[in-house]
């Protein structure tokens, strides 16, 4: 052979190779695709999970196309998951290789927890309990099935836009509760303007200084133009014994009244344009469609998961090395209320067992009266023991609870970028609150370290329209953790508050260290509920820092119960070694409830710079993602 052929077949042969090398850990999926595909960008595979699957087994296999990492590229379309997509230890990549879950360049890949409801036809005939206005303007749909089962759901999006379960809260001013009687378990309402013929769904939503209960009806009873009130357990219990926050009655009329309700989940609430009803006795759905809904045409959601992503590892082997870019996560809900109520402690935490102490006092507070065991709501991703973690440029939209929650053993790791929007609790969550075995007011400080979240950066994300489920879960939230960075994020239309560090209730010096709350922008908040701070605090964290954020719009809460018990930053209970400085707001009105020692207060107010007030928020460099996100909502 010619010497130069010979030089240009090795120089092809080595090309090629290293071709092979560079590319060979690009695993492709495309919903048209398939899972018995190569994965190649020309023969993608179909399934998260099985992409996934593929990636674990090149690196249980040592594959040497792992060496400069694991890139997962999802072209743009709807993934519908059946499960959570279920990251474990032996999915984690290294420093040098890690896993990455990626959008392909330029298109829109979607995570959906959802089911598409189908089959609409304008209902017809009578439809017992649907009101006068409702007639000859609601849809109706057989409810879905998964797995053989009738789906039940709390949510529904149509056209990409949430629509509302039936219920009288737009129809005006909310009533007040007139009395309860906590050993009766009873409480006595005004008597509705609806009359319920079947009250099995029906719900009772009743607000509470800064949460708000829901409470699944067991009994209506009517006395002429009051009516009594009973409720299932085990929420019942927890309703009438806890005692922060309760049922309120102001007895002499030194507040805002007594506490507000609504009812909601009955066909006879269904009076309304964007309002639905289930009816989970005879399988049928039924929607009165919004100005311009074609139902023939219309794309209607119903959530089927409670969680999308699962990150678990555990503490001995750790997830480690796993990234996001890019990907949408839709489509959760949360079934609980439904199946146990809801009554919360403080920021979405429910109650699982709260009740007055009969004698104060407990190992860490003399003094204190009362003692409660809590629960976590579900997120759409969650992470549990893992590190070098990152979480890029993704959204997180249509969610019952929380949006992202670094639950416990995860460090080092970052969530920037994101949008966090349509979220029926908090957006984003990290820490530990409390547990079955642990009391909430406890200080937590665990032997094993590895339990403890720290060392996470939440940075530059948007995060609008949380809360709008719950009413009293918040932007950001963070409980026992330490050396967690919140930094220029842009935090709004919240219905409490908007950033809260710290749990415990307590002075005592534990887990919470060298937090910083740094450069947000915090705006329209406490739509709600009172009790309330753009920033609030609480416990003992050394080392903690709270400056140069911006806060405005601090809205007026109809049914607040103090009316002017607001704060823009508030640093509650046992809120010690904290430093608040140059942090700009548009009034200057701040509060301190029975804190501890160690605090400074310096150059807050609207008399801080204006450069300071211009800086916070979002920073340059990801302002497109604000963009991007309000584009692709006109689109749809």
């Amino acid at each position: 052979m010619h010497p130069n052929k010979k030089q240009k077949l090795l120089l092809f042969a080595f090309l090629f190779l290293f071709s092979a090398h560079a590319y060979a850990a690009d695993i492709w999926v495309s919903p048209k695709g398939s899972d018995q595909n190569a994965g190649t960008k020309a023969s993608p595979m179909a399934s998260p999970a099985m992409a996934l699957r593929k990636a674990r087994d090149l690196r249980r296999l040592s594959d040497p196309s792992v060496e400069g990492g694991i890139r997962i590229i999802f072209q743009g379309g709807v993934y519908e998951l059946y499960e959570p997509l279920l990251i474990r230890p032996e999915d984690s990549g290294t420093a040098a290789s890690p896993t990455t879950f990626e959008a392909a360049p330029g298109e829109n890949p979607v995570f959906s927890g959802g089911v598409k409801v189908t089959g609409w036809k304008k209902a017809n005939g009578n439809i017992p309990g649907l009101p006068n206005a409702a007639k000859g303007n609601v849809w109706v749909a057989d409810l879905p099935k998964v797995g053989g089962r009738q789906l039940e759901f709390r949510q529904l999006w149509v056209n990409d836009q949430k629509a509302t379960r039936a219920t009288n809260l737009g129809d005006g001013v909310l009533d007040r509760i007139l009395a309860v009687d906590g050993v009766k378990q009873e409480m006595w309402i005004p008597t509705p303007k609806v009359k319920f013929n079947d009250i099995d769904q029906l719900e009772f939503i009743i607000h509470q200084w800064w949460a708000i209960a829901n409470l699944r009806v067991k009994s209506i009873k009517t006395e002429g133009n009051r009516t009594k009130l009973t409720f299932h357990q085990p929420e019942s219990l927890v309703e009438f014994e806890h005692p922060w926050p309760a049922p309120f009655i102001d007895d002499k009329k030194e507040y805002n009244g007594n506490s507000a309700f609504f009812f909601a989940d009955a066909i006879e609430l269904l009076n309304q344009p964007g309002e639905w009803f289930a009816n989970k006795k005879t399988g049928k759905l039924y929607y009165w469609p919004r100005q311009g809904e074609n139902m023939s045409r219309a794309d209607v959601e119903a959530p089927y998961l409670e969680t999308i992503v699962q990150v678990k590892g555990n503490l001995d082997n750790p997830v480690q090395y796993v990234n996001f870019k890019g990907i949408r996560f839709e489509h959760t809900t949360w079934m609980r209320p439904s199946e146990q109520g809801h009554v919360p402690l403080q920021a979405g935490w429910y109650l699982i067992e709260a009740y007055k102490l009969k004698e104060p006092g407990t190992p860490d507070k003399a003094k204190l009266e009362n003692q409660a065991w809590v629960g976590r709501q579900p997120a759409g991703m969650m992470l549990t023991n893992a590190k070098h973690i990152s979480i890029e440029r993704c959204v997180f939209t249509h969610m019952a609870a929380t949006g992202l929650d670094f639950v416990s053993g995860v460090h080092h790791s970052r969530a920037e970028g994101n949008v966090f929007s349509d979220i029926g609790g908090t957006g984003v969550q990290a820490g530990f609150f409390g547990s079955e075995d642990f009391e909430a007011h406890l200080p937590y400080d665990p032997t094993d370290r590895r339990e403890l979240v720290h060392h996470i950066q939440i940075a530059n994300n948007l995060i609008t329209d949380a809360t709008n489920e719950d009413w009293g879960a918040v932007g950001i939230s963070i409980g026992f953790a330490h050396d967690i960075n919140i930094e220029h994020n842009e935090v709004s239309h919240l219905n409490y508050s908007g950033i809260c560090v710290g749990w415990g209730w307590t002075r005592t010096v534990n887990s919470m260290r060298n937090n910083r709350v740094h450069a947000n922008h915090i705006h329209h908040f406490a739509k709600q509920m009172y009790d309330v701070g753009g920033i609030y605090m609480l416990g003992s964290q050394p080392n903690t820092e709270v400056s140069e954020n911006a806060i405005h719009d601090l809205e007026k809460a109809p049914y607040a119960h103090m009316l002017h018990h607001y704060q823009y930053i508030y640093f509650d209970e046992g809120s010690s070694y904290i430093r608040a400085v140059n942090n700009w707001t548009e009034v200057d009105k701040f509060f301190s409830n029975s804190p501890g020692p160690g605090n400074l207060w310096e150059n807050n107010g609207p008399q801080v710079d204006e450069a300071i007030k211009k800086k916070a928020g979002i920073k340059p460099e990801f302002q497109d993602i604000k963009k991007d996100f309000q584009a692709s909502a006109k689109q749809k």
